[in-house]
């Protein structure tokens, strides 16, 4: 977490709780595919860019979703190593988002909805793809590789 990036909603943080926070997310992911470093407030941003997405219809295949969701599994990593007021600060907001993304997704038929990785073991609501990749009933092209038959819940839109 940058200074220049902390929510204006919240008290200032000090110098050994930013220090905390830098060290924790450099620690499991310190810097983007870019080599730009990793912060505090950018995984939020990506999570909550990441339910909106998904609100709308997920347009891209089954692996990349695992991809993409990549930054809350950090956030995940990182919860335990941050000061415990800054947790505090942006446990409401995590939660939020979390809840967003619940209800835009379903849980993988037999996979526990609650635990470390829950994130990983839903689907979304609403899959977009062009028409060319639709194929009846099933999975479109890009999730046909899940283990399971699409559930009527699983909209496909185009």
């Amino acid at each position: 977490m940058d200074r220049a990036d902390e929510h204006t909603e919240t008290r200032a943080l000090s110098a050994e709780e930013y220090d905390a926070v830098h060290a924790a997310v450099a620690a499991v992911a310190p810097t983007w595919a870019g080599g730009q470093a990793v912060t505090l407030n950018a995984l939020f941003d990506r999570w909550r860019g990441m339910a909106e997405e998904v609100e709308e219809a997920y347009s891209w295949c089954a692996p990349e979703l695992m991809n993409d969701i990549w930054c809350r599994g950090v956030l995940a990593k990182i919860w335990p190593m941050l000061p415990a007021r800054v947790r505090e600060i942006r446990q409401p907001e995590l939660e939020s988002i979390d809840e967003r993304y619940r209800r835009a997704t379903i849980p993988w038929p037999g996979r526990p909805e609650d635990g470390f990785g829950w994130w990983t073991w839903r689907v979304p609501r609403r899959l977009g793809v062009e028409a060319s990749e639709q194929r009846g009933g099933d999975w479109p092209l890009g999730w046909e590789m899940m283990p399971f038959p699409r559930p009527e819940s699983v909209e496909v839109v185009s």
